[in-house]
Order: structure tokens, then C-alpha cells, then sequence
């Protein structure tokens, strides 16, 4: 199981400390989430108890910008992730193949409804189940979230749509072991073995972008990568 974090300069810890933080909890890796490329990261792998993944999570004022960093970033990381938040964001990140995960659909005024999972499903796009406000938050925002959560857990699973959990956390003493973000789950009606899938499932789409990635993918003979254009 991997947890997507915000590490310095976009979180209050390195990814170094998260790495460290999260193999004493249990993790198998961490996905690390900003737009710094500063970190040496086959150093953190060779040093840190468990897997570190490079990602970037495009934050932009709508689809237009939110393109043309995807075509930046893409084929320097290995997961791309897009914020969204209001719908037109939303729509944009599941149209995308180019992108892995659309990341809090509801932290504006954004919705998921049945065209946009059928889209995630159609491109494999995860969309991300954020428990942050859940761990973090109280009062109507909390329940209004919870609500949220419980309706695109419906909708994805309705349409086999792909999905990721994360409590989003932006320092090492935000996080939260695996068998307490499965608890959690069990208590708000999402489940205990889902939230684990979802955990697991960051890793799943790092192992097949590295893959997707990686020079024998892309040797002769071998098939076309998804991120992969034509000439």
C-alpha cells in the first residue's frame, strides 16, 4: 500500500522524512506530489525503507493550462496527477489518458457524476477518494464531504471506474498507518478492504507507468505505450 503525500516545498517534510515515517507505518511506498523536481530519487529508493515515486500534481486556473503542463511534466514523471475541484477540471483530467489520477474532484464546487466515471473508466484515470477533510475537518464541511465520498464510491463502483485513497497529507506527522485509513473507511461506509485496494492501487498504476516507461517497453517489436504518440 502507497500514500500520495506533499513533501517539502509543497508539505512542512522532505520526502526523505515521509519515506522513513511511512515504512515505519507499514507502507510499501510513497508517492511524492509537487512540482519540484529537486529530490534525487534513486538515491531516496536506494535509502529509504520503502518505495519512493516521483509524481506532480498540476494545480491550474482551468483545462487550457492544466494541457499544457501535462505535456510538460509527462514524460518526465512517473504519475501525473491533476487537481480539480470544479467541473470543468473534473471533465478535463478523466478525458485524458495522459493523466493517472484526478485528485480532490470536490475541493471547489466540482461534482463526479455518471459521464465523468464512464470517462475515467474509458481512459483509466483513478480518481482520488480524499480523506483528508474526513480526518481534518469538522463540522458541516466534514459531514458535506462524507456525503460526497459515499456518492462517488456509488458511481465508481457502478461503472468499475478505477480509484486511489489518500488522507492527503502534507507533513509526516499527518500520516496515518494503513490499518487506520482502513478503519476509517469501515466506520464512514466505504470499507475497510476498499480503502486498502485503493492504497494499494498507487502503486499499481507507478509499477505499470514504469513499465509503460522504461527502454525494453519501448524497444522494436515490443507493443506501442499508452503515453506513447504518433509520429
Amino acid at each position: 500500500m502507497y500514500e500520495a503525500v506533499h513533501a517539502h516545498p509543497d508539505g512542512d517534510s522532505t520526502a526523505a522524512r515521509f519515506a522513513t515515517t511511512a515504512g515505519r507505518y507499514g507502507y510499501d511506498g510513497v508517492v511524492v506530489r509537487g512540482d519540484d523536481a529537486s529530490p534525487d530519487y534513486e538515491t531516496l529508493r536506494e535509502e529509504a525503507p520503502c518505495d519512493v515515486v516521483d509524481a506532480v500534481e498540476i494545480v491550474a486556473e482551468g483545462p487550457e493550462q492544466a494541457s499544457g503542463a501535462v505535456g510538460n511534466y509527462r514524460p518526465d514523471r512517473t504519475l501525473v496527477l491533476v487537481r480539480g475541484g470544479t467541473d470543468r477540471l473534473n471533465r478535463f483530467a478523466v478525458e485524458q489518458d495522459r493523466v493517472d489520477v484526478l485528485t480532490r474532484p470536490f475541493a471547489g464546487d466540482g461534482d463526479v457524476n455518471h459521464v465523468l466515471a464512464k470517462a475515467a473508466e474509458r481512459n483509466g484515470v483513478a480518481v482520488e477518494f480524499d480523506l483528508g477533510p474526513v480526518l481534518r475537518s469538522t463540522g458541516g464541511h466534514r459531514v458535506q464531504h462524507l456525503d460526497s465520498l459515499r456518492k462517488l464510491k456509488r458511481i465508481l463502483d457502478h461503472y468499475d471506474a478505477p480509484y486511489v485513497v489518500s488522507a492527503n497529507a502534507a507533513s509526516h506527522l499527518a500520516l496515518r498507518a494503513p490499518r487506520e485509513l482502513a478503519a476509517v473507511g469501515d466506520e464512514i461506509g466505504l470499507g475497510a478492504e476498499w480503502v486498502r485496494e485503493g492504497l494499494a492501487a498507487w502503486g499499481d498504476v507507478a509499477a505499470r507507468n514504469r513499465e509503460r516507461l522504461s527502454e525494453s517497453f519501448i524497444a522494436p517489436g515490443v507493443e506501442r505505450g499508452r503515453y506513447e504518440e504518433d509520429d
